[in-house]
């Protein structure tokens, strides 16, 4: 060992400062953490301008799939547009994942409410019966805040069944801009992405891989 890579008093003191540091937070961690003993199904909400609302809840799907937990998704608005995701999840893991398509497209790509809302509807329908099924664990409703903010779907009456009729030990995801603040007061965790940079500003393109 040579000369310069002798620690130093300075440094020894240092990380044994640190040390001690980490064990105070350990201790206090593990007391904390023996406080948190229950289990429940939540009801998760991602929302905010900024990317990741979807690709949060899709990383969730994969670790469903992992651990072997039978899973559902159900893609409200973007109907045909053929993602990653999807292709990934019907083309591989169809028996674990069941994947449920309702809508028809972007609102300003279909232009006729009646049809959206038709289509939202369905959608939520079929959701209700996944999430009903005391089989299934988890189950994400991809831009259902979308259709929400439309009115496409009651709020109250999306609420009310999360709350009141969704199995006890069944988790639920929705994502999409602009979430209702009936349903953030009913969820159990809600995050917010925020925007700060985007390259859709500069003329970039939605790309595979990142976007879809």
């Amino acid at each position: 060992m040579s000369a310069s890579e002798i620690p130093s008093k300075d440094d020894a003191a240092r990380n044994e400062a640190h040390n001690k540091k980490m064990q105070k937070i350990k201790a206090a961690r593990d007391k904390l953490m023996a406080t948190k003993t229950e289990e429940k199904g939540l009801i998760i909400v991602h929302t905010g301008a900024g990317k990741g609302k979807s690709s949060s809840g899709f990383g969730m799907i994969m670790r469903c799939i992992a651990h072997q937990m039978p899973c559902a998704v159900v893609q409200f608005i973007k109907g045909t547009w053929r993602t990653g995701e999807r292709d990934f999840l019907e083309q591989r893991f169809s028996q674990e994942c069941t994947f449920v398509v309702s809508g028809e497209g972007f609102t300003w790509e279909t232009q006729d409410r009646e049809r959206d809302i038709a289509a939202a509807q369905a959608g939520w329908e079929r959701a209700k019966e996944l999430i009903s099924n005391p089989d299934m664990q988890f189950v994400l409703l991809d831009e259902i805040n979308i259709a929400l903010r439309y009115d496409y779907l009651d709020i109250d009456e999306v609420v009310d069944f999360l709350l009141h009729h969704k199995p006890p030990m069944t988790h639920v995801v929705l994502t999409g801009r602009n979430a209702k603040e009936e349903l953030i007061e009913a969820a159990d965790m809600v995050t917010e992405m925020s925007l700060i940079k985007h390259p859709f500003r500069d003329g970039i393109k939605a790309q595979k891989g990142v976007e879809f």
